[in-house]
């Protein structure tokens, strides 16, 4: 059960890494790129700053090598989502289908995207932001207390338990995120508002793949055992 289950896993994992991939270069990197001039051209000093920093810290360089880098994050990413949900769907202790891994995929989707960015947006080259620690516990404390939140909400019967997660989801936003003290940015406002909704749209793909994806590659597993 358990080596079907992972093989499912790893199959689903590489398929929706391999859509996001698609996505992602065809929308989402070329605002990456055109984020990458307004960082560049603020000015002589700041240029030779980057400059010197570039000597320091290797980056890939555009086009098939970064391509390849962004492809392979993804992959190695889409394996250790499914993974997380292949122990969701085990905890739950229900099935998924192609049918019903649509509803898990936005599950997936709301807990590790639409929450954490209704606080933090997806951020460009060259704009500011908070502290990275705190916002990495900040988008870290989101994503359990979301999913800890929808597991009472459609996992208990107790209205109580129930009430505890409605609280639970809200609680990071009533906190709220870190964010830097001053928001201006070379980077234009509507340059980044298309990046982040892309961005968004991007893991939607992701994540609904990647749910009907595992639903299909677990059926299969299980039909083939059967046989």
């Amino acid at each position: 059960m358990i080596a079907r289950v992972l093989l499912a896993a790893l199959i689903a994992g590489l398929l929706a890494g391999a859509v996001v991939s698609a996505v992602q270069l065809w929308r989402v990197t070329p605002l990456i790129l055109a984020a990458e001039t307004f960082e560049t051209s603020e000015g002589g000093e700041e240029a030779a700053t980057e400059e010197a920093a570039e000597e320091e810290a290797w980056m890939p360089a555009d086009g098939i090598e970064r391509a390849v880098y962004t492809v392979g994050a993804n992959l190695i990413v889409g394996v250790g989502f499914a993974l997380v949900l292949a122990a969701a769907v085990m905890f739950s202790g229900r099935d998924i289908t192609p049918t019903n891994g649509v509803v898990w995929g936005l599950l997936g989707f709301i807990v590790f995207t639409l929450a954490p960015t209704a606080g933090l947006a997806p951020e460009l080259p060259g704009m500011p932001a908070g502290d990275l620690g705190q916002r990495q516990v900040w988008w870290w404390g989101t994503v359990v207390a979301t999913g800890g939140g929808i597991a009472l909400l459609t996992l208990q019967g107790n209205m109580i338990l129930k009430g505890l997660g409605v609280v639970l989801i809200a609680l990071p936003h009533l906190i709220g995120a870190p964010h830097p003290s001053s928001p201006e940015s070379a980077v234009p406002a509507v340059l980044a508002a298309e990046f982040a909704a892309r961005s968004v749209a991007s893991m939607a793909v992701f994540w609904i793949v990647l749910g009907v994806a595992f639903g299909w590659a677990l059926g299969q597993s299980r039909d083939a055992a059967e046989a």
